[in-house]
């Protein structure tokens, strides 16, 4: 092989116009064998040409092999895994070097132009000559363009100038290509990310984030994914995984769950904080890649993420591809997606860890247990509304008092955060304390007041309070008292329903609440319903409210073995808007034995 001078002004005035002309037309070709076709047709044209090949590389592998003879179409040919172990290597141009144009002789037999020496041979070229150039895109790619001849060109052939340019050309073109391609990528990734963010952002449901993480990535992303989290033993645990082919499901939860490899792989991404990004003779060893067994075979690269939210490493994003490895999404794309899941998945956890704290102190402020009154069956059910991450006001509580009456409350304040528990902790426990001692509903209403008031709260409360009653007989006489609460109804044992009657302002408010007691008697077979107004104001998409449909909704649910739960089962079914908390207490009389 040598090296041919630098190149002289080209001998044919025709050469700059249809190079020009080939230009102008790869502005408008994007599929590069279409343009290899017109730089072959055009290299054919030039006299004593007998064949042209175009080499593709990339670290020294060869990606492909194109050829092109007069008469015959072009040729595509792929190149071997490890072009390295088959040709003598070639020394790589820069990047941004110019491009060189080398003589080769083709009687020398294998020699350094291979694999093109033999294709170039069988078209009857004696001589080649190879312009080598860099592509410039930062990936190491360059290319050759090969052209056979039968005799020896001279060393100031127009032929030599013309490859320069037409390499020049190739690498402008390359560049236009490359720079659309990831252009239309990045619209595409970027599209592909909001798409994303918006699905895993849709949730406040935890194992719902975890799957649409999942499931958006397969098959758009890669073929497999899983996604592991940290868990309070520090243990990396796969809790979401999907591939595009169901019978492979198993063997990659299994992967997740139980190979090492893939364990230690994980642990170097968090550990090292860096991105994995693994092919070829880095699945060595793994269940990944040709050298694995079952599915894995297939599998041609793997990327590991570090999923990262606020400051802390919280799990990993893998994925698992089967497709080119041009196709594999981009590092840039990845980590992009790994903090958008991250953040998704980090919210969820946050969301359902408060809301849990949200509950259980909201559950703090209900009594533990309802107590045993003969001939009665007590039914209370709560359920703290869905958008909530605040203790709301509603309660209720049963005591029985020194005379042996059983006083119901329900109630609720207004608001939700700490200031609403620490009333709603006090309204209840007054009322408990001055019922327990025999105080009347309505006393215990206005004192209930009172207290507030001094305290000077700037929270008013709704309060219910019924009063129970032996007749000596097998019926109750009933005193309910409203202070600006909802009033409750009876199903009668005929199947009928009664609003109960009822007059009172709001407690913290005014000092005259004006109460007004309502009496009547129940028998066994009644029911007692009492509820707050989470229940009446869920509303459907159509703008009905539950009211409407409650005295229907207690005439059924009054003789289940739970009214109560199955009160608010009907509202949460029902309702579209209007979540609040709900609270809802039930006393069926069955007789006293």
């Amino acid at each position: 092989m040598s090296g041919v001078n630098e190149p002289t002004t080209p001998g044919d005035r025709q050469w700059p116009a249809r190079l020009h002309g080939l230009w102008q037309a790869s502005q408008d070709v994007a599929d590069v064998t279409e343009m290899s076709r017109h730089v072959y047709t055009l290299i054919l044209t030039e006299p004593g040409v007998l064949a042209v090949t175009g080499t593709r590389w990339r670290h020294g592998e060869l990606r492909y092999l194109r050829r092109a003879t007069a008469g015959e179409p072009l040729t595509t040919t792929a190149g071997p895994p490890r072009a390295t172990a088959a040709f003598p290597p070639r020394p790589a141009p820069g990047p941004d070097s110019r491009p060189v144009v080398h003589l080769h002789d083709l009687g020398a037999g294998h020699g350094a132009l291979a694999p093109e020496g033999d294709v170039l041979r069988d078209a009857g070229a004696r001589w080649a000559l190879e312009a080598r150039f860099g592509l410039g895109d930062g990936d190491g790619d360059w290319a050759a363009i090969c052209v056979g001849l039968a005799g020896r060109p001279e060393p100031d052939a127009d032929l030599v100038p013309r490859l320069v340019q037409l390499s020049e050309v190739l690498v402008a073109s390359h560049r236009r290509v490359t720079q659309s391609r990831e252009h239309e990528r990045r619209q595409t990734e970027d599209a592909f990310l909001a798409e994303a963010s918006l699905q895993m952002d849709s949730s406040l449901d935890v194992q719902e984030t975890l799957g649409r993480v999942a499931r958006l990535a397969v098959p758009a992303v890669a073929e497999g994914c899983v996604v592991h989290l940290f868990q309070r033993s520090g243990r990396l645990t796969p809790v979401a995984s999907a591939h595009v082919a169901a019978v492979a499901q198993p063997w990659l939860d299994g992967l997740a769950r139980d190979d090492r490899w893939l364990a230690a792989l994980l642990g170097r991404a968090v550990d090292q904080g860096e991105d994995v990004r693994l092919s070829g003779a880095g699945l060595d060893g793994g269940p990944f890649g040709p050298g694995a067994a079952g599915p894995g075979t297939a599998v041609r690269a793997v990327t590991v993420n570090a999923l990262r939210a606020r400051g802390k490493a919280i799990g990993t994003l893998t994925f698992t591809y089967q497709r080119d490895l041009e196709d594999v999404a981009t590092p840039r794309m990845l980590r992009d997606l790994a903090l958008r899941a991250a953040l998704a998945i980090d919210t969820t956890t946050a969301y359902e860890q408060r809301r849990r704290h949200v509950e259980l102190l909201q559950f703090q402020l209900l009594p533990r247990a309802l107590p045993t009154w003969p001939g009665v069956a007590l039914h209370s059910a709560y359920e703290v509304a869905d958008d909530s991450l605040d203790v709301g006001g509603d309660f209720y509580d049963a005591v029985v008092d020194r005379d042996g009456r059983l006083a119901l409350v329900i109630g609720d304040v207004c608001g939700r955060g700490a200031e609403a528990a620490a009333m709603t902790g006090l309204a209840r426990n007054t009322l408990r304390t001055l019922l327990e001692d025999g105080t009347s509903p309505a006393n215990a209403l206005e004192r209930l007041n009172a207290t507030l008031l001094d305290q000077s709260a700037n929270r008013f409360v709704t309060a219910l309070v019924a009063l129970l009653t032996p007749t000596g007989g097998a019926e109750y006489a009933v005193e309910v008292v409203t202070a600006g609460h909802p009033r409750p109804l009876v199903r009668r044992a005929g199947g009928q329903v009664e609003e109960i009657p009822g007059a009172g302002v709001f407690l913290g408010v005014v000092p005259d609440i004006g109460v007004e007691p309502a009496r009547l008697t129940m028998s066994p077979g009644d029911t007692l319903v009492m509820f707050t107004d989470g229940l009446t104001e869920a509303r459907s998409a159509e703008g009905t409210m539950f009211e409407e449909l409650l005295p229907a909704a207690v005439a059924e649910c009054a003789e289940r073995p739970d009214p109560a739960a199955e009160l608010i089962a009907r509202a949460s079914k029902f309702r579209t808007t209007g979540n609040d908390d709900t609270a809802v207490l039930v006393a069926r009389l069955e007789g006293r034995p």
